[in-house]
């Protein structure tokens, strides 16, 4: 059974930066059942508390702070940046664990957003890019999916079930 690394937050955890969860939908749910999720949350994994204060990434590229070019700053001017490369290395480190190739991650998080974040202003501006465990999974071949994709992943679990499901030879 193909496992799955989900972000806590969508599993309901209160771990976001305001202490809360961010819900837990029926199709994680249903993958929680099956045994199939492996849950992380990076930030809190990095070693922040919870709640804290929130994180922004300068120009919002998880990448560029992999890469030692930008900080994550936190609302009070703090460099985070150790603590979300220490959570990225524990996802990865779990994604190796279970052999992971599909990971769900919060969206538009610092840590985990997958199309877009903040761009570091703190005003609610959102620029494409990824955060730095989105990043740093993508770097390793894990395919990153948010919230509202999910219907997209289970997509592309049903269609490997099917191709495996098929005897050898036969043609499609």
């Amino acid at each position: 059974m193909e496992k799955i690394l989900v972000s806590a937050c969508l599993l309901d955890q209160p771990v976001r930066y305001d202490g809360t969860g961010a819900g837990c939908h029926a199709l994680l749910q249903r993958w929680w059942a099956e045994g199939r999720i492996v849950m992380v949350c990076p930030e809190v994994s990095g070693g922040l508390p919870t709640p804290r204060p929130p994180a922004e990434i300068p120009g919002g590229q998880g990448a560029a702070v992999l890469e030692g070019r930008v900080p994550v700053r936190d609302i009070q001017g703090t460099d985070v940046t150790a603590a979300f490369i220490a959570g990225a290395e524990t996802a990865l480190a779990l994604v190796r664990e279970h052999g992971i190739r599909f990971a769900v991650l919060k969206a538009r998080s610092p840590s985990c957003g997958n199309h877009e974040t903040y761009d570091g202003s703190f005003s609610g501006t959102r620029v494409p890019g990824e955060g730095v465990a989105a990043a740093a999974l993508r770097r390793q071949g894990v395919q990153v999916f948010n919230e509202t994709e999910l219907a997209q992943l289970e997509q592309l679990l049903q269609q490997q079930v099917q191709s495996c499901d098929e005897p050898s030879g036969t043609k499609r």
